[in-house]
């Protein structure tokens, strides 16, 4: 198989209904305070992970948590997966800060996130 690699998963963002609670569960869980800490996204940092939380995620169409892959290249990342069977659910989006993102599914509905840093 040819094509470009990934860099891994490396950002995992969760949808939840309730932030002041699961920012608790979180920061419990992870042992450490979120880094990025809003009304619209608390994120934290933990051992080279990127955990998300976003508020009405349910709302957004995320019905369980999404797991990220860092690419090098997104679009060229997102024409090798759909060629390979993969469909686009949100395409290619500039999300804040140079980063973009983009989600699939694979033949079975599950959602894959794709994400690069520019």
């Amino acid at each position: 198989m040819t094509g470009s690699s990934t860099q891994g998963i490396k950002t995992v963002l969760h949808p939840v209904s309730d932030l002041a609670k699961a920012k608790e569960v979180y920061a419990a869980l992870l042992g450490v305070p979120p880094q990025a800490d809003s009304s619209y996204y608390v994120g934290f940092e933990a051992e080279g992970q990127h955990i998300g939380l976003v508020p009405g995620g349910a709302s957004q169409g995320m019905t369980s948590p999404v797991a990220y892959w860092h690419v090098p290249d997104i679009e060229a990342k997102l024409a090798e997966v759909t060629a390979a069977g993969a469909t686009v659910k949100e395409p290619v989006r500039d999300v804040g800060g140079g980063r973009l993102v983009a989600t699939v599914t694979d033949p079975d509905g599950n959602v894959l996130g794709l994400l690069q840093d520019r």
